[in-house]
């Protein structure tokens, strides 16, 4: 099961490179998991058919009693087949459907066959965690379908609308299957099926939560509005997601939870209501379309409502008669959209007010759809009527609700029939006054996904009492009546079938009296649900808007002083209240006066900040406030603490620096004296605020300190240097979300600074400054055609700006871009210091990278060390020279270092979990004994990734605006005129 589920993801991962290469082709062979799967699950049918379960499970999170847990029984039988089965013939109809020069035809495969893959998940999982994760990726891949299309604004809002109310549910949800898995003590589902919690307030709440997910997912009011705006999907996704795949997941839960919380309030009448509002509204609403694709998919919303009906009733029978109706949708409903999608592509419309004389001219299409429109109907000797006249016998044998429900089923049954035949009319029938649409003729592959689910309904209706075995094993979860009911297609004369003339009758009387009926339909619409949800996002927009400018107002200092007076006032609130430092022993002020004298230099430093003027004269003094932080780790026998401050000190006043370049040498607010007085004492409770609390959480510990067992930890290893140990082994998993947000935060800020490509390849001509060399900006070219030239592109003559003659005897540059700086901003000494500290400081990074097992550094530092280096070369040779010293964009360094880190991560479960150490020891020539250990890998990882983050920070708040520097400088002639 594992290995059908992950091959969908990792033959997704192909679709792009198989669509360039085959194009449309391509989805033949993407149709190979899912067949596979389908393949599968009719292998195991006599197992689940007999009550037998197929399982695996893997100890994923078992600290949280989370599993990779899968199981096949008969209820995930029937959803293995569908979801496999039907996606399998839309990746075939999908190869007809599209032409290869269709737009971001991978992306929609891959998009389409991962959905798959969830889909496969989702019913396969038997652990609630897991079942959620499934659950969200069907909700991501939905949205990426639906706005395939995403230069349409129409695409864009309905996948966005989309995502909202199924992501929003499933959150809900979420939060449902934490209470439950804490009222049942465990996250399987199975177990909690097989012995489910007392009934409690907490569980009605889970119930309520979980319900909301489930009610979302498969669009029952109020929730049933971002269905039929998904139409604006490709056909494909519309015949799959939402009608055989996606809306079932939450008709699926419901159906999954019931043998053991349909008695649990409010699940019964819940479910029964608002299925059998949704059951009405859907159907009514459908008659009004006149989008073939709209038609259907109201029609979709209606019989989702009668599904979470069967589903919900919680009985033996109406378990059965939910599972009937379950397949029978699908396979009436997914052929329907099919053809929908054949007639689209022939005519070029799907407005059946335009659409005429199909039937003549497109006659096997025409059968199709009246095949399966006949099983929609629930006409005999078809699968769907078998389905409907089980459901009717089953309520009517039910309670009180069951039959108020029933009497909402035939209602919306009549519905069906009309907008049945509404649509088949639309489609097919000669209109008077229409002129006959002109189609082109559709080859049999095109046609043959629709007809194989459409003969499917013929044949599975006198068939129906081979579906009793598997649908009766789920149905037996249920306690059965007397006389249980047993799927057939005809059970005589009765009142089901009373029920069903009924429907019949009172559908063709609504599709005769059609003009009547819009008429009505009109004059008693409410606003659109769609309108409403616009309004409330234009609401919570504007809202937010407003909240944003009441408290944003531009100031930094503003933010600060809100901030820390909040914060102080918390924590003095605390103080006076508890008196937390009663036992507390008194601090003692150092240990050493070396101490004392570098902390009175560094709060010096600090209080100096409070007056300062000048934004680069504030840098530096942080900056040294830093540093004396980093004396005070020397000076306490932290090494690793002290050299990761210093580096970070370094790397950040030199970002400081570059950026202050684009900003006013003096702060702009001018403050006045006695505003500058009120914002001091709050500066200083602040901190003396912070240092009461540290003192004071020193003072109250209780539990025996875990230093000693981590010394031991890393002792028992072989290791000497705990920091480094803690970071990349015992606390991995803290480094690991620390890196993920460290490059995030990277490319945030480079992504606000460079508004187009990442490229310095292809740059626009850069005018030289004032003062430069005539020749010191590297030209494009005086030919119209000639490419444009880059530092590494010029010759060294070229980039140094000689006059031509000059050859011969060129300047002594010690970088190889510094000559295209201006004499007067070249310093010799920085190109010089620069050019012999580089390769060093390299060598130094590397070995702390190295030495970290059991001396001082690690791959942070000897990131921030080698992103030293890297600085030096730039400071000294401008941007040319550090786009001399990196050929690489920054970009690889952090994702190769982010894919080093997790790979090493995963690596780990070959051993059973995440992040698990192991190291190797051997013998290398040469070099003599020497071992290998994942902490070390891990630790290249962190060193990769952060000097890419250096380096990605410094072309962006160095190189970059070096460019706009440069750009906005008038030229050397503008000087002189």
């Amino acid at each position: 099961m594992s290995v059908l589920i992950l091959c969908h993801f990792a033959l997704a991962l192909f679709a792009a490179p198989l669509a360039r290469r085959w194009g449309t082709r391509a989805f033949l062979v993407l149709a190979l998991p899912p067949a596979a799967a389908a393949v599968w699950a009719l292998t195991r049918w006599s197992t689940t058919a007999a009550g037998g379960t197929d399982t695996t499970e893997w100890r994923w999170l078992p600290a949280y009693h989370v599993d990779w847990a899968l199981r096949l029984d008969a209820l995930a039988e029937l959803m293995v087949l569908l979801a496999a089965g039907v996606g399998t013939l839309v990746l075939v109809y999908c190869a007809s459907y599209f032409d290869d020069r269709s737009r971001q035809l991978g992306r929609f495969a891959g998009n389409l066959l991962a959905f798959a893959g969830a889909m496969l998940g989702l019913v396969l999982a038997d652990d609630l965690v897991l079942l959620y994760i499934f659950w969200e990726l069907t909700t991501v891949f939905s949205y990426l379908l639906i706005g395939q299309t995403s230069d349409h604004k129409r695409n864009r809002r309905s996948a966005l609308q989309a995502l909202t109310v199924t992501a929003l549910g499933g959150l809900t949800m979420l939060v449902g299957f934490l209470l439950l898995g804490h009222e049942a003590g465990t996250y399987r589902i199975s177990a909690i099926l097989a012995d489910p919690p007392p009934p409690s307030a907490a569980l009605s709440a889970a119930v309520v939560l979980i319900l909301v997910g489930a009610l979302s997912k498969s669009a029952i009011w109020p929730f049933s509005l971002w269905l039929p705006n998904a139409m604006a999907a490709p056909t494909p996704v519309s015949a799959y997601l939402h009608a055989a795949a996606m809306v079932k997941a939450g008709v699926y839960l419901v159906a999954r939870l019931a043998p053991a919380f349909a008695e649990i309030t409010p699940w019964r009448p819940l479910l029964l209501v608002l299925g059998s509002l949704t059951m009405l509204l859907g159907g009514w609403r459908a008659l009004r379309m006149n989008d073939l694709k709209l038609v259907l998919a109201y029609g979709t919303v209606s019989q989702l409502g009668f599904l979470t009906v069967l589903a919900g009733a919680g009985g033996h029978d109406t378990g059965l008669a939910a599972t009937a109706m379950i397949l029978g949708h699908a396979l009436f409903k997914a052929p329907l959209f099919l053809v929908t999608g054949i007639v689209d592509h022939a005519t070029g419309t799907r407005d059946l007010r335009k659409l005429s004389g199909l039937g003549r001219r497109l006659p096997a299409v025409c059968a199709v759809a009246v095949l399966a429109g006949a099983s929609m109907a629930a006409l005999p000797p078809l699968l769907g009527f078998a389905a409907k006249e089980a459901a009717f016998q089953t309520l009517l044998d039910g309670s009180t609700g069951d039959r108020w429900a029933l009497a909402a089923a035939v209602a919306g049954s009549a519905l069906t029939t009309a907008y049945t035949l509404r649509y088949l009319w639309g489609a097919f029938a000669r209109k008077p006054g229409v002129p006959d649409t002109g189609a082109h003729p559709v080859p049999a592959a095109f046609l043959a996904p629709p007809a194989v689910l459409a003969l499917a309904c013929l044949v599975l209706g006198p068939g129906a009492p081979w579906l009793q075995d598997l649908l009766g094993a789920y149905a037996a979860q249920f306690p059965a009546p007397g006389h249980p009911y047993h799927l057939a297609l005809w059970h005589g004369a009765g009142p089901a079938l009373g029920l069903s003339a009924a429907a019949w009758a009172g559908g063709v009387l609504l599709f005769l009296a059609s003009g009547p009926v819009l008429r009505v339909g009109h004059a008693l619409a409410l606003r659109s649900a769609d309108r409403v949800f616009g309004g409330m996002l234009l609401a919570l927009e504007r809202t937010a808007l407003q909240c944003t400018g009441l408290v944003q107002r531009g100031s930094l200092p503003a933010y600060l002083v809100t901030t820390m007076s909040v914060v102080l006032a918390g924590q003095i609130a605390v103080l006076v209240v508890d008196e937390p430092w009663t036992g507390t022993p008194a601090p003692r002020l150092w240990d050493h006066p070396t101490q004392a004298g570098v902390a009175l230099l560094t709060c010096a430093v600090a209080l100096l900040c409070l007056g300062v003027r000048r934004r680069m004269k504030a840098v530096v003094l942080a900056g040294l406030t830093g540093y004396g932080t980093a004396l005070l780790f020397v000076a306490q026998g932290a090494p690793d603490l002290a050299l990761t401050q210093f580096c970070v000190e370094t790397v950040s006043m030199i970002v400081y620096v570059l950026v202050l370049r684009r900003m006013p040498v003096y702060f702009e607010e001018n403050f006045s004296r006695w505003r500058r007085l009120m914002r001091m004492p709050v500066a200083l409770a602040g901190g003396a605020a912070v240092a009461v609390v540290l003192w004071i959480m020193a003072g109250h510990r209780r539990a025996e300190s875990a230093g000693a067992a981590m010394v031991e930890e890393t002792a028992h290893h072989g290791l000497k240097d705990v920091v480094a140990t803690i970071l990349v082994d015992l606390r991995a998993w803290d480094t690991m979300g620390e890196s993920a947000v460290l490059a995030a935060a990277a490319v945030g800020v480079t992504s606000l600074i460079y508004l187009h490509r990442r490229t310095d390849a292809a740059e626009q001509p850069v005018l030289p400054l004032p003062g430069d060399h005539p020749h010191a900006a590297l030209r494009t070219g005086d030919q119209p055609h000639t490419a444009p030239r880059t530092a590494w592109q010029a010759s060294r003559y070229e980039s140094a700006g000689l006059p031509s003659g000059d050859e011969g005897a060129p300047e002594r540059t010690w970088l190889a871009a510094s000559a295209t700086l201006a004499p007067e901003r070249r310093s010799l000494v920085l190109e010089v210091v620069a050019r012999l500290i580089f390769h060093p400081v390299l060598v130094l990074s590397v070995y702390l990278l190295l030495c970290a097992e059991n001396l001082p550094g690690g791959g942070f530092v000897a990131g921030l060390t080698a992103g030293v280096a890297f600085i030096a070369r730039y400071l000294a040779g401008g941007r040319h020279e550090l786009a001399d010293a990196v050929r690489f964009k920054a970009g690889l360094f952090t994702g190769l270092g982010l894919f080093l880190s997790t790979a090493t991560a995963l690596g780990g479960l070959g051993e059973g979990t995440v992040l698990h150490g192991w190291t190797w020891h051997g013998h290398l020539p040469l070099w003599g004994d020497a071992h290998l250990s994942t902490a070390v890998l891990f630790d290249c990882g962190v060193y990769l990734l952060v000097l890419g983050v250096v380096l990605d920070i410094v072309r962006a708040l160095g190189a970059r605006i070096d460019r706009q520097i440069e750009r906005a400088a008038p030229r050397p002639e503008e000087g002189r005129a």
